[in-house]
């Protein structure tokens, strides 16, 4: 096929060549359940016209279609380094900020050397290391790396580095899949054309040049927080404050059941063992380090309906500590089977046999018991947490677990032992965003995005825009509609960078960065930053 081609081939692109797989996104303030994506393998070339292949540049860019900001060669890659150093000199960042991006010009609160949260005027705040207010207004994924598969659909792809070349360092190993084509063909073989064009675009030496480049990038566009997922030898360099990302696993709950993976058992003792051999490595990085804001813990946790956890104990396995424990509960609270059996209208004939067996009882009828040992189930889990987290690093922030779906239980529990509330929120607004019972207290949201699909990609993300000035008016009002409510402290925009254009392991392949494949910003979404992120202090202090 030519290029620019009709709409026919992004038609083709979407429903028969990528292999996203994506979750069913529970609605944000009561919007409805929304599929995004589809569930489909690679198509080969024995289904497609050949002549469409390869539809994949050297730079990792779609060919057969052309838009504004496309790089075509090497010397316009080359080029754009210049031309965006005279925009970072003429727009080098707000003029009322401090080391930390604290508000200088505005009022002065105590310092104490680390960041905090206190309520001021009737709205949370940030608080900066000097006691200045602090809005986080940052991004995720704050890296290089941008690895797409490539086994079974090398023919996706024009002009792949041969064995000897310079480019070759950029070929790798992956395993990571939890959903799409991947899934059942891990481990696989990757590129990373992203960092072959830095390597283009900045030569040898390309991760310092990198990196400093981001840090002057991110004060220019009056962002002041380098986000979730990001590249801890960016982070450290303490040019900007950042939050830490504290991943692990341990035992799960093995009737528990999620989009991305199993809930933890929080009683098996690997919950809190696993966590604190984690937590140690930052003993010498993040904790105590004033630059860092705090820590997330874990991300996107299936917390399921007010029952689903303490069902989850009971269908499991007897070796289950949770079941166990849910069990110690119950005859703590019955003391006979025979009692319990009249509440909840069950036959077991012993203790044992309760614990033996895993069949679910009756939502309604054990509902009171159910919910009651979810709830002891969430507070244990971040309690566990908020300990483990305060003996490492008493003066970070807690910041919770970036609740993506979530019921009110769980979100009550949070309350109790967290110092943010974190939520990823892919809706258009979240102004009104409130935790349950108008709890008073900080929120975070540490996820949300726009996408179009004008710009040589094929998939927008979680939420749509018609185009890239759309996407940019919808980061402004966003942005603008979190500084209007009062408990929100902060927004981290996922992500730095697009996604590969044919997607990462479980297939995403989102127009969501700040800046494409080819390190190139977004000029719309970066000016509607700017007018965001120069004024925001004054905007969130004055607004009604």
């Amino acid at each position: 096929m030519k290029k620019n081609s009709t709409a026919a081939v992004i038609a083709l692109i979407l429903f028969g060549l990528l292999i996203r797989t994506a979750p069913l996104r529970a609605g944000q303030e009561g919007e409805p359940v929304e599929l995004i994506g589809m569930r489909r393998a690679p198509v080969h070339s024995s289904k497609v016209d050949a002549s469409f292949f390869p539809f994949i540049d050297e730079f990792g860019q779609y060919i057969h279609k052309d838009w504004p900001g496309k790089t075509h060669s090497l010397e316009e890659l080359i080029a754009e380094g210049p031309a965006e150093q005279k925009d970072l000199a003429v727009n080098p960042g707000p003029p009322d900020r401090n080391q930390y991006g604290g508000w200088t010009t505005g009022p002065k609160l105590k310092a104490t050397g680390f960041f905090g949260v206190q309520k001021y005027k009737g709205k949370w705040w940030l608080v900066d290391p000097q006691g200045r207010l602090f809005f986080s207004h940052g991004i995720d994924c704050v890296r290089s790396a941008n690895a797409t598969p490539i086994t079974d659909r090398e023919h996706y792809y024009h002009n792949l580095p041969k064995a000897n070349s310079p480019f070759a360092k950029f070929y790798g190993r992956g395993s990571w899949a939890p959903h799409g084509y991947y899934k059942d063909h891990s481990p696989y073989r990757t590129y990373d054309f992203s960092q072959a064009n830095f390597l283009r675009k900045y030569g040898r030496g390309w991760e310092q040049d990198f990196a400093d480049i981001t840090h002057r990038r991110l004060k220019s566009w009056g962002m002041n927080t380098i986000a979730n997922w990001s590249d801890a030898t960016i982070y450290l360099m303490r040019k900007t404050p950042y939050v830490a990302t504290i991943s692990y696993s341990a035992r799960k709950l093995e009737g528990s059941q999620g989009y991305w993976g199993k809930f933890y058992d929080v009683f098996d003792p690997s919950f809190r063992d696993v966590l604190r051999r984690r937590l140690a490595r930052e003993k010498d990085t993040s904790a105590g380090d004033p630059w860092c804001i705090g820590y997330f813990v874990h991300n996107e946790l299936s917390w399921g309906d007010e029952t689903s956890l303490a069902i989850a104990a009971l269908i499991s396995l007897p070796d289950q500590p949770a079941k166990k424990v849910f069990i110690e509960d119950l005859k703590a609270k019955y003391k006979s089977i025979d009692k319990l059996n009249n509440a909840w209208e069950t036959n077991h004939k012993t203790w044992n046999a309760l614990l033996q067996s895993t069949q679910a009882p009756d939502k309604k009828k054990a509902h009171d018991d159910l919910t009651s040992f979810y709830t002891r189930i969430a507070e244990t889990y971040f309690e566990i947490i908020r300990e483990e987290v305060k003996k490492v690093a008493p003066n970070q922030l807690y910041m919770g677990c970036r609740f993506a779906w979530v019921n009110d239980r769980a979100a009550r529990a949070a309350t109790k032992f967290c110092d943010i509330v974190s939520y990823n929120r892919y809706s258009y607004s979240v102004e009104n965003h409130r935790l349950p019972d108008d709890i008073d207290m900080p929120v975070i949201i540490g996820e949300f995005h726009f996408g179009a699909l004008d710009r040589g990609m094929f998939h927008t993300g979680l939420r749509k825009t018609a185009n890239q000035q759309d996407r940019a008016d919808k980061y402004k009002s966003y942005v603008q509609g979190a500084l209007r409510n009062p408990y929100i402290v902060g927004t981290h925009w996922f992500q730095y960078k697009d996604q590969a254009t044919t997607g990462r392991g479980d297939g995403e392949n989102y127009q969501i960065g700040f800046i494409d494949i080819c390190d190139k910003p977004y000029p719309e979404t970066v000016q509607a930053c700017r007018e965001v992120g120069y004024t925001m202090y004054e905007y969130r202090l004055n607004a009604k």
